[in-house]
């Protein structure tokens, strides 16, 4: 049956303003720039101020009064309801209290900020290089459209990962090009010979084995690297060596030069332009540390972020309209300017608030981390969780996971990201409350100071740790290493 019944909910809802600071929140410098371009092309009330600007609103008169909101926070249902009647009054939107034009803009650097340039590298794409190879070939049309197909699929590192079946069929259905799979493989054998060596493969061994086949120089080490690729891939990939000496029948120095040959090898061909070509990215510090004489300063990098202010012909658009005999006829003007002003305050205050919030965070990670960032050792780096930054600054977990997210600080000892620094806690055997980071170091240096003919096992990092007082499990000492993107002491191991 269907019943009707009075209910009480309590619900907590974000406000617009609120919702748009969180977005602000997350977004790192580098991307800033380009948000802050994408309100103002959305909202023609936004506008950036340059310096002939700035110059010709300090000479005006500060106490000008600004179309302003004295239902600034009400909603766009709300608005249009309170106005639906025929008679309104235009002081309902404009404020009592006269706000200042200068308190409507946002400054985002200051005048001892350094302006630098990002170098920006140009160069030819791998995808242009093997175009232009596939050019000097004696081709026909035909064979140059499914060739060109093929060097559309290989991914950045230069590999071939689709089937050749399936382009057969993408072929026929999109080109309208009817092929087959030994066209296909005979084309894909041409590829194989253009530069960077190695490009064109479907996978890891054949890559390795295109470029030992086109070394000019061949000696016994080459040949013996070939077939150690084509019969015992798995095993020396696995490092099993004592397999290979036994079934290939060679001795251990042998097994040494070839696999020293195969060192010299690129896994990753098509990566190898990576330096010179448009892809690169650069890192932009969203924030910067400075150590003078032991205090340390920290300055919140706004290179990226335009100042704004509201658009002065939207103001004066407002003010014209409330001055207007016939207001009625306006209305709808009025409501659209209004919008579009509240919408461009809202977001100069969002903004402000979160370079207020960037700073007191930072600032509470410098001073709880400051031995770190005064010596640059990670051993001093204090167990730190989002909850404890969030008690200092009273902020909610949440919006300290917002800042840390993504964000860099560059110091003394490089540009690190800011997520690093928060790590767990762990008791030594003295009751020492120290950092999971710290043991990570020491793991670290302990795998990196190993005789790399006998790597160190997980069992003896446990035992070395356990000596130096971490109390630590070996399941936990695999972890760290898992973390640490460190393999197993078998894959280590060199001859």
């Amino acid at each position: 049956m269907l019943n009707q019944r009075l209910q009480q909910k309590l619900l907590q809802k974000l406000s617009p303003q609120q919702i748009l600071l969180m977005k602000l929140l997350q977004i790192p410098s580098i991307a800033l720039e380009q948000r802050i371009k994408q309100e103002i092309e959305e909202n023609p009330a936004l506008d950036e101020t340059s310096d002939t600007d700035e110059t010709s609103e300090q000479e005006q008169d500060y106490d000008e009064p600004v179309g302003a909101d004295e239902n600034e926070g009400e909603t766009e249902e709300e608005f249009e309801t309170k106005n639906s009647d025929d008679e309104f009054d235009i002081g309902d939107y404009m404020d009592d209290d006269e706000t200042p034009s200068y308190k409507l803009s946002s400054n985002n650097s200051s005048a001892d900020d350094e302006r630098r340039e990002i170098p920006f590298v140009s160069g030819t794409s791998f995808n242009d290089l093997l175009l232009s190879q596939l050019g000097l070939r004696s081709l026909d049309e035909r064979q140059y459209l499914i060739a060109s197909y093929i060097i559309g699929n290989l991914d950045e590192s230069g590999y071939l990962n689709r089937e050749i079946t399936s382009m057969v069929d993408d072929l026929a259905f999109v080109q309208n090009i009817q092929t087959t799979k030994e066209e296909i493989f005979e084309l894909l054998q041409l590829i194989q010979e253009f530069d960077p060596a190695g490009v064109g493969a479907r996978n890891l061994q054949e890559c390795l084995l295109i470029q030992l086949k086109k070394r000019e120089n061949s000696n016994g080490s080459t040949e013996l690297a070939k077939l150690l690729i084509e019969r015992y891939f798995n095993e020396f990939t696995k490092k099993h060596y004592e397999k290979i000496i036994k079934k290939a029948k060679i001795s251990e120095n042998d097994l040494k030069k070839a696999i020293e040959e195969i060192l010299k090898l690129n896994p990753k061909p098509g990566n190898s332009l990576s330096e010179t070509s448009k892809t690169n990215h650069y890192i932009l510090p969203d924030f910067i540390i400075y150590n003078n004489n032991g205090d340390l300063e920290l300055q919140l990098n706004s290179k990226n972020a335009p100042e704004l202010r509201l658009n002065r012909t939207y103001v004066d658009m407002l003010e014209t309209y409330s001055n207007s005999k016939d207001k009625s006829k306006h209305r709808d003007a009025i409501t659209f300017v209004k919008q579009k002003i509240d919408s461009a305050k809202w977001f100069i205050d969002a903004i402000k608030q979160r370079q207020n919030t960037l700073m007191i965070t930072m600032n509470a990670i410098m001073n709880y981390q400051r031995e770190y960032f005064l010596t640059g050792d990670e051993i001093t780096l204090r167990p730190m969780i989002l909850k404890d930054i969030a008690e200092i600054v009273n902020l909610d977990i949440s919006t300290i996971s917002r800042v840390a997210n993504s964000k860099y600080v560059q110091t003394p000892f490089g540009t690190l990201l800011l997520k690093s620094f928060f790590s767990e806690s762990m008791l030594t055997e003295n009751g020492e409350e120290v950092s999971t980071r710290e043991i990570k170091k020491i793991l670290s240096d302990c795998i990196d100071s190993e005789d790399k003919n006998k790597p160190l096992t997980d069992e003896q990092l446990t035992k070395i740790l356990k000596e130096k007082g971490y109390n630590i499990a070996r399941r936990t000492v695999a972890k760290y290493r898992e973390q640490l993107s460190i393999p197993v002491a078998r894959l280590r191991k060199e001859l």
